[in-house]
């Protein structure tokens, strides 16, 4: 029997509310076209596929970003919340975020007490008590993370 460690009940609360508000109304969700960066994320082991779509500007600072798709409440809640708080931002600022999220959503950042600049996404860091769910947590950065490369096809297996 495994316990999940839970910060406290408001946290446990606050997360609930904003899962379901994202997953519910999600921020983003349309398509962006024309756009300048597109992938498609898929999670087999769950069905969870996303499209994300990005526009950037000569100063390498995203313009707009939306995503489609369908997926579980945490995977749409994540792709919302990302695009809501990457938009304005430079790329390597974005970089940043996606390595800092990864590594929080597998346990190996405390968002807490190792510096960070992740804000209101430490709400996803209930995930790394979840294995099975880290992946639909991350699906939406790796996805975005492949669009910025170049890449228009990506897979968590």
């Amino acid at each position: 029997m495994w316990h999940m460690h839970i910060v406290n009940d408001k946290t446990s609360q606050l997360y609930q509310q904003v899962m379901l508000d994202h997953n519910k109304t999600p921020r983003n969700y349309r398509v962006l076209d024309p756009a300048d960066h597109e992938a498609l994320g898929h999670n087999p082991l769950c069905g969870d596929k996303y499209k994300i779509f990005v526009n950037i500007d000569e100063h390498d600072v995203v313009t707009d970003v939306t995503f489609i798709g369908d997926g579980c409440a945490i995977s749409k809640a994540s792709a919302s919340m990302m695009t809501s708080i990457i938009k304005g931002k430079h790329v390597d600022e974005i970089d940043k975020l996606f390595h800092q999220f990864h590594d929080m959503a597998q346990g190996k950042l405390d968002p807490d007490t190792d510096p960070n600049d992740l804000g209101r996404l430490k709400i996803f860091a209930g995930v790394r008590n979840l294995p099975a769910r880290v992946k639909c947590a991350t699906l939406p950065w790796h996805t975005l993370h492949a669009a910025l490369q170049g890449k228009e096809k990506i897979s968590t297996e």
